[in-house]
């Protein structure tokens, strides 16, 4: 089956998934799509055990012709962190930048090293042999959160700005983070041995500050470009090129293109929307980058729930799920309660927004695109159902209780915390 039919049927599945979600569930988007997916996965793994063989067969062919990695990392992840990017107000990143910044950094660093000590003491406690390097590429990809499909229900429930702006703003740089992490200790299995501090300092410096200086200039250049003209079906096209373009091109420099994208949409989402487009071209800008947002995170969800029928699950691995699960939020807690308690006078947020902060990073594609990206092995798969595991219960169960805590927030000119 080629890649364009491939492509088709999976646009197919997605719109009936999310006809279904919208006329029969009510759940937003993201997570109720993601639902119907992983449900129906989960009977034709039932009628498969029961004899009936062949739909289950079609669609593990149908996931063997998708490398999630390439179209998460190459395609998707470039235009939805741009179309994030591109609607966050930068006086509103401002106001809480050292949150958002420590949030980000630290708390990723932190998380990173909190998984994975606790994993590899776990995985040794139940007889699995995965070496700490392993345990240290799994902290990486699973500390990076994702705020798809919590951002609407925070918006539903009326939730403050200013969480609002942390919770977006920390996951926008903390997946860029997160990768440069993740390809440093790749770089380090590949080796065989660890790097010195200089040659990270240098990772970090050229990769992530690279990244976002490239992203920069690439916004900069947009900018110009937008301003010169008044015509908003080539400043639409302008804002894809700079995209896919740009992605493809810090790639290629081994600068960070997640970082990039984010500074781009940044630049282009205030300065840009301020001085460069028209009423008519912003209305058009927006409507599009929403469309591809909406429709790119359907489409990705949709491919989450149907990745599980992919898994090879056994013997203790079981339960090395269900103790990454516990992992990454006691990981998570750490890291926001620690970033807060050194920020508590920096900002005002509303009471208890740490709760939200912790029950609310979500892990999503990203996780998965990175653990599919590991080498063929049994440390894989083992890595690969502890992802899908956490990746599962915070969309879906965390993803749909996370509202009732955002509904208990104190107004923002309450004290902090």
């Amino acid at each position: 089956m080629s890649a364009f039919y491939t492509g088709v049927i999976c646009l197919c599945i997605t719109a009936a998934f999310a006809y279904i979600n919208k006329r029969f569930i009510g759940l937003p988007t993201t997570i109720g799509v993601m639902f119907i997916a992983l449900m129906m996965s989960i009977v034709l793994i039932v009628l498969n055990a029961l004899g009936i063989k062949s739909l289950l067969t079609y669609e593990r062919q149908l996931l063997g012709n998708i490398d999630f990695a390439d179209v998460l990392m190459d395609i998707m992840l470039s235009m939805l962190l741009f179309a994030g990017a591109l609607h966050v107000k930068a006086t509103d990143l401002r106001a809480h930048k050292w949150r958002v910044g420590m949030l980000a950094v630290v708390g990723t660093l932190l998380s990173t090293v909190i998984v994975a000590m606790l994993t590899y003491y776990l995985l040794s406690w139940l007889g699995l042999d995965v070496a700490l390097i392993w345990c240290f590429l799994f902290g990486a990809l699973i500390s990076p959160t994702d705020p798809i499909a919590v951002m609407g229900i925070l918006k539903s429930v009326g939730a403050p700005k200013s969480v609002e702006t942390v919770i977006s703003g920390e996951s926008l740089f903390n997946d860029g983070i997160g990768v440069v992490v993740f390809a440093a200790l790749l770089e380090v299995l590949h080796m065989g041995k660890l790097p010195t501090m200089l040659d990270v300092l240098e990772l970090f410096a050229v990769e992530a500050g690279g990244g976002m200086v490239f992203g920069f200039v690439l916004g900069w250049c947009g900018y110009r470009l937008l301003k010169s003209i008044d015509s908003y079906q080539e400043e639409v096209l302008i804002t894809l090129a700079l995209v896919l373009g740009g992605y493809s091109l810090a790639t290629y420099l081994h600068l960070s293109g997640p970082l990039a994208m984010v500074m781009t949409g940044l630049l282009l989402g205030n300065k840009g929307r301020a001085h460069a487009m028209s009423g008519q071209t912003q209305k058009y800008v927006d409507s599009f980058w929403e469309l591809i947002d909406e429709i790119l995170n359907a489409l990705l969800f949709v491919l989450l729930g149907l990745e599980i029928v992919t898994l090879t699950i056994s013997g203790n691995v079981w339960w090395a799920a269900l103790g990454a699960i516990a992992i990454a939020l006691l990981a998570r807690l750490i890291a926001v309660k620690s970033v807060m308690g050194i920020l508590r006078q920096d900002v005002s947020l509303p009471k208890d927004t740490w709760q939200v902060l912790v029950w609310g990073g979500l892990r999503g594609g990203i996780s998965v695109a990175l653990v599919l990206s590991l080498p063929d092995g049994s440390e894989r798969n083992i890595l690969l159902t502890m992802t899908y595991a956490i990746v599962l219960f915070s969309i879906i169960v965390q993803g749909m209780t996370v509202g009732k805590l955002a509904k208990n927030l104190t107004h923002p000119d309450l004290p902090n915390l």
